[in-house]
């Protein structure tokens, strides 16, 4: 489960414009936090969500701690990147701004939204089923279509995010 093709708000000119750039995969590198199973941790919340009706409240939100770590870890990986690459004129501005658009858009596109996506699925899929003939297997049916649902929203979940921050976050810190 690779995440789409996301932008990061590292700064070039071109043309005379401002213009954002694609993460470093496009110069042929691998990106630890994006193309390895580290990616993984990221979805770590939304696993807790799914076994919320069966483990402990306390895991569920160490599940959200997991996920957070990994979204501050690629957060300082990007901008500490930016930093070493800059021209010393630029780089504290150029790191800031490329660490504000990769900490809001991990912040969104692998805790918040997908972590309360997976909680209402599961919330509506346990009252059905709690009203249902197999209400007895509630729980793990619950579990079962919270984890299969997981696949299902990571890509839209990662479009919708770039197309919120293409148009509100990007162009704000293109700017400056």
């Amino acid at each position: 489960m690779k995440p789409a093709n996301h932008k990061y708000c590292r700064m070039s000119k071109n043309s005379g414009t401002d213009n954002l750039v694609t993460d470093t995969n496009d110069k042929g590198t691998v990106d630890v936090f994006r193309d390895t199973p580290l990616r993984y941790l990221g979805y770590a919340n939304e696993v807790g969500e799914a076994f919320r009706p069966v483990i402990d409240e306390k895991l569920v939100w160490g599940s959200y701690g997991v996920a957070s770590l990994y979204v501050l870890a690629d957060t300082v990986s990007k901008a500490v990147t930016v930093w070493r690459n800059e021209h010393p004129s630029s780089r504290f501005k150029e790191s800031v701004k490329t660490g504000v658009d990769v900490l809001v858009w991990q912040s969104f596109a692998s805790v918040i939204i997908p972590g309360f996506t997976i909680n209402r699925i599961c919330a509506l899929s346990s009252y059905l089923l709690r009203r249902s003939p197999v209400k007895k297997y509630s729980k793990p049916m619950t579990v079962a279509i919270g984890l299969c649902s997981i696949p299902l929203i990571i890509h839209p979940i990662d479009r919708g995010v770039d197309f919120a921050m293409d148009r509100s976050v990007r162009p704000i810190l293109r700017g400056i």
